[in-house]
C-alpha cells in the first residue's frame, strides 16, 4: 500500500482535515510542514509540476492527489 504524503502547515485547517481523514480510514501518512523544512513555495510547485499557492498539496506515493477536496472526492471514489 502506497503511503500518502501531505506538504502544509499547523495554520492551516485543511490540512488537519486531510490528516483526521487519512486517520480516520487507517491509511498511512507522512505530513511534512513545509515551514520547518524550509520548503518555499516555489520548491513546492516544482515537486507538484505546477504552480501551487495553497496547502495541503498531497501524494499518494509519487501519484499527486491535490488538495483536500481531491483527496476526500478520490476516498469516496474508492468506498463506493
Amino acid at each position: 500500500m502506497s503511503r500518502y504524503t501531505i506538504f502544509g502547515h499547523d495554520n492551516c485547517g485543511f490540512c488537519r482535515r486531510a490528516k483526521q481523514l487519512l486517520d480516520e480510514q487507517g491509511l498511512p501518512y507522512r505530513y511534512v510542514n513545509i515551514h520547518d523544512e524550509g520548503i518555499t513555495q516555489d520548491a513546492l510547485s516544482a515537486l507538484v509540476g505546477k504552480d501551487v499557492r495553497t496547502v495541503p498539496q498531497i501524494f499518494k506515493g509519487k501519484e499527486y492527489v491535490g488538495g483536500f477536496d481531491d483527496l476526500n472526492a478520490s476516498l469516496d471514489t474508492k468506498a463506493a
